[in-house]
Formats: C-alpha cells, structure tokens, sequence
C-alpha cells in the first residue's frame, strides 16, 4: 500500500488534486474538467499497473464474511466502514485491468451523454437554462438594474440604512429576473458601490451587502442552479427510492413509500420561494439594523419625491393597503361561501374510478414490516380496512363509459350547482380593481371619474354575470353581453395607467415585475413546466428591452405594446373559447376566435421580430445572443466534462467507497451533515456548475435513498452553495466584486464586509433544518 492509504483513497486523492490543478492552471474550466480526467485516469491506470495501488478489499471466501450473511445481514450492507475487523484480500483498483475500465468507460460516455446532453428526458429541462441565461442577460443589457437601483435609493433611502436595502430588494429582483450570480454582483458593484461609497457607507456594509444580495440568484426562481440540480435530483431520486424499495422486499418505490418517488424543477421552484425570500429579509434586517447601531457608518440619504404629488397617511393606508386588502378579503369570502367558483359544465366520458386503500396491502411480509416501520402501525391498520372494505365490496370499482342519459343528468347537476360568478372573470374584476385603488392612490389629486367610470363597469360585469351570465352560454354571446362592461373598463384602465405612469416606483418595477410574476407564476401555478416558462421570459425580456431601447431614442414604442396586448388577448382567446377548427361542424363564433387569435399571434410574432431588429440595429442583441451562447456552451460543455470525471471515478471503485463510508453511519442526519461540510468547504474552491455534476451524483444515491424530503435536501444543498460564493478567501463572488470595486475598496474591506452574511447564511441552513415547512408549505399547498 502506497503512503499506508488504500489504493482506492489514493486513487480519489489523485483525481481531485489533479482537478484542482487543472482550473487553477488558466485554463477554461469545462476543458480543465475533462482534460484532468484524462490525465488523472492515465496516472492512476500507470500506478496500477505497477502494483502500486492495492485496494484492500473483504474477503467474501472467509468464514466471518459467510457467518455474518447467515446472521441476516444484507451483502450490499457490508463494507470494511461497518466491519472493519473482517479478513480481506489485496486486489488492484483495476480488477480487470485499466484497459477493460477504458473501454467500458469509452462505450459509456457515449451513451451518458446521449441521454443526458444530446437526448433523453432531462433535455427538454436543460433548454430552459438557454432561455434564462437569454432572459437574464437581454434584461442585463437594457439597464434595468440601473432604473431599479435609483428608484429603490428613493424609495428607502431616507431610511436608516436605507440604500443598503434598497441594494438587497434590488438584488432579489434581479433574481428573480436574471438568475445567474456574476452578472448580477457585477452589475450592482458597478452600479450602487459608488454611490453608497459617496453617501457615507461604509465600505464592509457596502460590499458585504452587494455580495450577498448579487448571490440571491442561487436560491430565488427561476434559479439556474435549481433547474440543473433538480434535472439531477429527479433521476437520483427516483433511483435510489427504487433501490432502498427493493431491499426491503418491495417490488417498487409506489408500493413502499404510497406515493410516486418523483421531483420535479417546478416542485423545486415551488419551494425554493420562501427560503429566498426568508434570506433576502434576513440581509434587510441585518442592514437595517447595523445602520441602527452603527448611524454614521450607514447614514439615511434624503431624495426628492417619485411623483411630485403629495400623498398624505391616510391616502396611502386607504388606497394601498386598506382597499386592496378588502378587495382581496372579499373575493376569497365569496368564494368561501359559493358565490365565486369554477362554472365549467365539461362531464367525462367515463365514470369515475373506485378510490383504492391508501396504502398497497397486499405485499410479502417483509415488505409489509418495512411499511409498517416507515408509515406507523396506524397507517397500516387504517389501510388494511381500507383493503378490507373494498374487497367486500367486490373490489376497487373500474372506470365505464357513461351512457348520453348519465352525461346528461350530470351536466344538470354542474348547472343546477355552479356559482353565480365564474373563477376567471372574479380574478379579472380583483385585478381591475387594484389596478384602480393604486392609481387613485398615485394620483389623489387628479379627477376621479374616469376610475369610477372603470369600477361602475366591473359592477356591471358581475351583475350581468350573476343575472344574465349562465354556465352554458356560449363564450361569443358571453363576449356580446360584456361588451359595455369592458368598454367602461378599458377606458377607466388607459386613464389608470396614464396616473400609474406619473409614479417613478411603478413605471420602472411594473414592468419587469409583470414578466417575473407571468413566468413563476405559470411555474409554481402548475400550468406549465420550465421550459416553455423561460421561453415566454426570454421572449417577455426582448420586448422590454426594445420598449427600452426606443424610448431611450424618442421613438414610438406603439408597436411594441401592441404585440404585448395582442399576445395577452390571444391568450385570453385561447383560455375562453374552443380553437379547435378541425371537427366536422365548426360554429361561427369559433371561427372567429380563431382568426382573431391566429391574427394576434401574427402581429405578436411580428413584434418579437421588429424587438429584435431594434436591439440589433441598437447594437444590443449581437452582445446578448454571444453572451448567451457563451454561458449555455459552458455550462453543457462542464456537464460533458463532468461525466468524463464520474466516469472515472466509478472505474476504480471511487463512487462505491464514498458512498459505503457513508452507509456506515447509521443516522442520516449525520451523513447528511457531513455531505453539507463537504459541499461547503469544495464550495471554497469550485464552482456551482462541477460540484452539481461531479460531487452531487456521488453523494446523492445515499443522501436521497433515506427518509429526508428530497425537495427539502435539494434547496439545503442550493442555500449551502450560496453559501460558499461569498465565503473567504475563494469565494466567486468576492472575485467578481473585487474586479468592479474602486480603488479605495481594499480585499480585506471585502472579506470583512460580507463575514456577516456568512453567519446569516449558515443561521438560515439552521432555520431550515429546524421548520422544513419553510420549504415544503407551498409545494403541499399547491399540489393539494
């Protein structure tokens, strides 16, 4: 044994010391990644075939090894971690020789990166990272984070320590919008360094709270880091839930757990919200109260007012919280009490299937043991009598056609229950109102009537919806019949906007805001998944970035606006009228909605197109398209390098000792502890990108096969590698603001500023890990 260590020890030393060297060699990391799998599997393969890498593996022929089988003891179980005082035998870390490994690894590269580059389920997942990285940057370009940065030092900078969290609203909005974490550390030290600097901060707050604000991106969706984590979380998931079932006598992981072992990115959204949110009020309170303690280090910077109007307490209470509020209030009771619901009156063609038990029963006994272990003896009572029920019943009642008769009398069932007001016009009338209450408070001196104007035709609308309105009329008499309604609110809508419009705050966050809100809202809403989300983000992010770029010349943006509202209209078409054109008797009205809708996907496509000559005609779409390509090309690129270093780690046995070191331990509390450590500490010295797809699949079979809740484990490992971006001395983000900060702005300035933010770093892990609710509350709350 070479320097005492055991073949396979010395193996894993030398591929990560060669990967450090690699990155820190100059090279671009996604060829240093693979380049140093190369050279790391020739060194070992050479080590080897000298006998100098010795593994020294148990003896499966001895008489202890056969005895403690016969004790019951599982073979995958035991390891030289767990049994140490077991005989073992000498063999090379190449069993069969390095080139058998070679050329299996060779045929499997291949096929890894067919299936997880080139094909395969996860690419429809990883195209949304082309169209985030495309949405981040075209926002970067069209000097958002500028307009944002000077009305949030309005906003708050009276306040102690005012501009410090104005820089951490920023810094969540910009998540929110952009997601990547170099651009938006950049960004922010060049944007609202020098200003804090000018205005008395100090330069530890300053930089600390860039730092740690420009990080944000990590954690808050659309995150990238969530979207190549979940990709990988899924599939390790899935196949260490398989897995842990068939160990225990399970034929599968449904039978086992009672539920599909199944994680998805937008479940991973879903709840990476609230811990996002939880750290960006962490950063706010933290700045907030230094500057409380330390007034003349963070000092309240006064500004003239957003709108030049004169808003009194009372105004601003009533109008921005007091009536919003009721208004929001008084839709969720009238949905409590049935006067808002769903008035669709669709019956299948199939009745309903028989619930089954909530638990699969009928499973050998060692998996019905297992179950009861993991799901409680009352469970498993409650689903035995389930079982027991429906047997006697003559089992679980199978789906059947309905018959017209059936259909029919269950259509008049819908009708005879449906609510007075439907879903989607009560939300509509909510957004219209706000819309309303907002302006009136923005602008309390201008005349009120043509907001009344708009709020006596949302009356109207609910009052033709109650009394005229059933759920069997057809959407285009709908349509006829809330003709003047709309048109009374149309006209109060464009005189609300023209107010709206005078307040700086919302003219420069409504945009942006509306985009973000459209994308997580179609993602943790569950209407669709990532990938066409980004889409509509990217696409969103063109348009505003030309109604940017023409405004900045003083040229119409009409255009442009009309694309957006013809993409809203065709999407409201598309929710409120049956486009399919196709069947043998088509009803005018359809017809019609189809051709308007068809026309506004024109005209939206036309003004996709023209946004894009405007940016590239502006000199802005060339820089953003090369951007884009750059940081999509390298993040495939370190995913196709990173499945050469997996590879060769799995040929000498690496994966398997790491992952039997960590069986050892009996608590996975304390694996999953020590897996964190790890993460943290590569954290200092490695990117996102190679500890996801290098360390993630080593130590994810073992810390995704127990009893934790994967999304819980996933947004851990996200807030811990947000962690270790702002960690001294290696951290990335540190490097990124060190390249943009002024002269006078020192390393240590740096490392001392952003110590704070650690420790808050580290105390929310520890919230985390004390109420997973943070979590887990709204992915349970939506799926329900």
């Amino acid at each position: 044994m070479l320097f005492g260590l055991d073949g396979v020890e010395i193996g894993l030393i030398i591929v990560f010391l060669t990967l450090f060297a690699g990155i820190l060699s100059g090279f671009p990391v996604a060829f240093a990644i693979a380049g140093s799998a190369v050279i790391s599997f020739a060194i070992i393969a050479a080590l080897d075939s000298g006998g100098l890498l010795i593994h020294q593996a148990i003896d499966t022929s001895s008489a202890e090894y056969r005895a403690l089988l016969a004790e019951g003891v599982r073979a995958d179980s035991v390891s030289i971690f767990r049994y140490p005082e077991l005989p073992r035998i000498g063999e090379p870390v190449f069993v069969q020789g390095w080139e058998v490994a070679l050329d299996r690894n060779v045929s499997f590269i291949v096929n890894r990166i067919n299936e997880r580059v080139l094909a395969g389920q996860s690419i429809e997942t990883l195209l949304a990272v082309l169209m985030f990285v495309l949405m981040g940057i075209t926002l970067e370009r069209s000097r958002i984070a500028d307009d944002l940065l000077k009305t949030m030092a309005r906003v708050f900078g009276p306040l102690p320590g005012g501009l410090a969290v104005s820089v951490v609203v920023v810094g969540a909005f910009l998540a929110a919008s952009t997601g990547i974490v170099g651009a938006t550390v950049v960004t922010m030290g060049l944007l609202s360094l020098p200003t804090m600097l000018k205005n008395g901060y100090s330069p530890q707050l300053s930089t600390g709270v860039i730092a740690a604000s420009g990080t944000l991106g990590q954690i808050i969706p659309p995150s990238i880091v969530i979207v190549l984590l979940g990709t990988l979380a899924g599939d390790l998931y899935s196949a260490a839930q398989e897995q842990r079932a068939q160990l225990v006598g399970c034929r599968d992981a449904l039978t086992y757990l009672g539920e599909p072992a199944v994680v998805s990115v937008g479940t991973l959204f879903q709840a990476a919200l609230l811990p996002g949110i939880m750290l960006a009020l962490l950063y706010g309170l933290y700045a907030f109260g230094y500057a409380l303690l330390n007034p003349s280090k963070a000092p309240a910077v006064q500004s003239t007012s957003a709108t030049g109007e004169i808003i009194t307490r009372n105004e601003a209470f009533t109008w921005f919280l007091g009536i919003p509020t009721a208004l929001i209030v008084g839709v969720i009771l009238l949905g409590q009490v049935g006067m808002v619901g769903s008035q669709s009156v669709t019956v299948d063609s199939f009745s309903e299937a028989g619930a089954s038990a909530s638990l699969r029963t009928n499973v050998p006994p060692d998996c019905a043991e297992a179950m009861i272990e993991l799901h409680g003896q009352q469970a498993w009572d409650q689903a035995v009598a389930e079982q027991a029920a429906i047997e006697e019943a003559g089992g679980v009642q199978l789906a059947r056609q309905l018959t017209p008769e059936e259909r029919a009398t269950l259509v008049q069932e819908r009708i005879a229950n449906a609510p007075p007001i439907g879903t989607g016009l009560a939300i509509a009338m909510l957004l219209f109102g706000l819309s309303f209450a907002v302006a009136r408070g923005v602008a309390p001196t201008a005349s009120p009537r043509p907001l009344l104007i708009g709020g006596v035709g949302i009356i109207l609308a609910l009052m033709v919806d109650i009394l005229v309105m059933g759920p069997t009329m057809s959407p285009g008499l709908r349509t006829i019949v809330l003709a003047i309604p709309l048109v009374l609110i149309i006209y109060g809508m464009a005189k609300a906007a023209g107010m709206m419009g005078r307040n700086e705050l919302l003219r420069v966050v409504f945009p942006p805001l509306v985009l973000i809100v459209a994308v997580l809202g179609s993602i943790l809403g569950g209407i669709t998944n990532p990938t066409p989300a980004a889409a509509l983000g990217a696409g969103g992010a063109i348009l505003l970035a030309a109604y940017r770029k023409l405004k900045d010349q003083g040229k119409s943006a009409f255009v442009i606006l009309g694309a957006t509202l013809a993409i809203v209209l065709m999407i409201v078409i598309g929710v409120n009228f049956d486009l399919r054109i196709n069947h043998a008797n088509v009803p005018i009205e359809r017809w019609l909605a189809f051709f308007v809708a068809f026309s506004c996907f024109l005209f939206g496509m036309f003004g996709l197109l023209y946004a894009c000559a405007v940016l590239w005609m502006g000199g802005v779409l060339t820089p953003v398209v090369r951007e884009t390509a750059k940081v999509t090309s390298m993040v495939f690129t370190i995913l196709i390098g990173s499945q050469l270093l997996n590879l060769v780690v799995i040929s000498f046995g690496g994966e398997h000792y790491i992952q039997q070191f960590l069986r050892s331990f009996d608590n996975e509390w304390q694996v999953f502890l020590i897996v964190m450590v790890v993460l943290f500490i590569l954290g200092f010295v490695l990117d996102f990108l190679e500890i996801i797809y290098i360390v993630i699949p080593i130590v994810g079979p073992v810390i995704y096969g127990g009893t934790l809740d994967p999304k819980w484990v996933t947004i851990m490992i996200a807030v811990n590698l947000q962690t270790s971006f702002l960690t001294p001395p290696f951290g990335f983000a540190l490097f990124y603001l060190r390249g943009v900060a002024p002269k006078e702005v020192t390393t240590g300035h740096i490392y001392k500023g952003v110590a704070p933010f650690v420790l808050i770093q580290v105390v929310g892990l520890l919230l985390l890990a004390a109420f997973p609710a943070v979590v887990t509350i709204i992915p349970n709350l939506l799926s329900q």
